[in-house]
């Protein structure tokens, strides 16, 4: 009889965990191909600041693409503050803080983002490329915990129609041609210096317009953006609609990482437990980013338009974008296949070659600054790969 008990009292509990264990797969909703769900994304309440803010140095622009992602399609813009701001997402997962991105360039007044960090300590992350990082070393110590480029896309280009037996920056060197710049750009002092242009030759009173090229019908050779430029001067430049011609300032010898997100030195410590799961959730959003671009490229030319940035980026000049930092290998033509982390060997290298160029403009730069002192991939998740 007992044994009889025991067997029903079994078979009872059977069922029970038997109809328990339904009603837990109904509740757990499926994939969509019926598959597990996607994990929950990895928190970051109580571990980064409530508002995460990144100080760009200009306006959104698909170079910036992984970063832009966090915030999906459902983001505010402040045109007054030219700030974009919604939930830290990803991949549509909520991290638990907020993700505020403001513009640069024009409307800081071309200040260096290291100067608007160091005044402003709501900022989590800044855009800075390593000529500057090196540059402000003395003065706005920084350190860049991640490289969304690989190489940099600013160039020098000019009119193949005008120079056509032009292929490298060397060949202007060899010629009279003015080669016009903004003023202080640090790669143009590099170029001067190792003698692939002559001083006379350059002239820095680039202001970003193409009235002075088109004026001079390609005469002169102009700094740009290989990302940016030959898109533009052939499909939106009206007086021009011309092809441009172009050659790399890294080929030259001069590897910054450009807009590497940087944390203040004085900071680092403090928001290295944030940075440990941050910067993983950066590297998974620039892949995804470069493998489909689309729905963030789209929200990258509503944010330029509601931001009322002065100037326009359509979606074409987007797609030019990501065309050019695949076939250049701008994105990821790096020693490893980790997204997103420095080469400490080219860093120490190019911190080398602007000492003396810096010393030269009465820069203070620390006599042993090296590369640890300006990059770190202490952060990096070597498991996330192009």
């Amino acid at each position: 009889m007992r044994g009889t008990q025991r067997m029903v009292a079994g078979r009872s509990l059977l069922s029970i965990i038997l109809v328990a264990s339904a009603v837990v797969a109904c509740a757990t909703p499926a994939g969509p191909g019926g598959e597990a769900p996607p994990p929950a994304a990895e928190s970051l309440a109580g571990t980064c600041p409530d508002t995460v803010v990144v100080q760009m140095n200009w306006f959104p622009q698909a170079e910036h693409g992984g970063l832009y992602r966090l915030l999906g399609s459902g983001f505010t813009v402040d045109a007054q503050r030219k700030a974009v701001e919604g939930p830290l997402l990803e991949d549509g997962r909520d991290t638990g803080v907020r993700l505020q991105v403001r513009a640069g360039g024009p409307v800081t007044g071309f200040q260096r983002v290291s100067a608007l960090m160091a005044a402003d300590p709501a900022i989590t992350l800044g855009s800075i490329a390593t000529d500057e990082a090196v540059q402000e070393a003395g003065s706005f110590p920084t350190r860049a915990v991640f490289a969304p480029l690989d190489k940099s896309p600013q160039m020098i280009m000019w009119s193949p129609e005008r120079h056509p037996d032009w292929r490298t920056i060397e060949d202007i060197g060899r010629t009279d041609t003015a080669v016009v710049h903004a003023n202080g750009a640090s790669y143009i002092d590099y170029l001067v210096h190792s003698g692939r242009l002559r001083q006379s030759q350059v002239d820095g009173s680039y202001d970003g317009s193409p009235a002075r090229f088109v004026a001079a019908d390609g005469e002169i050779a102009q700094q740009g953006y290989a990302t940016n430029e030959p898109y533009r001067y052939e499909h939106e430049v009206e007086p021009w609609r011309r092809p441009v011609a172009f050659a790399l300032v890294h080929d030259s010898g001069y590897p910054i990482y450009p807009e590497a997100l940087a944390v203040a030195a004085s900071e680092l410590e403090r928001l290295a437990p944030c940075l440990r799961r941050l910067v993983p959730i950066l590297q998974r959003s620039t892949a995804a980013y470069v493998r489909d671009p689309g729905p963030t490229n789209e929200a990258l030319v509503r944010m330029v338009r509601e931001l009322n940035a002065g100037t326009q980026y359509s979606l074409e000049r987007a797609r030019y974008a990501n065309e050019q930092m695949r076939s250049l290998g701008l994105s990821h033509d790096g020693v490893t296949p980790v997204v997103g982390d420095f080469d400490a060997t080219r860093v120490d290298r190019l911190v080398e070659e602007l000492k003396p160029l810096l010393a030269a403009k009465r820069a203070t730069v620390p006599a042993d600054l090296g590369s640890a002192d300006v990059v770190s991939n202490e952060f990096i998740s070597t498991e996330v790969t192009w």
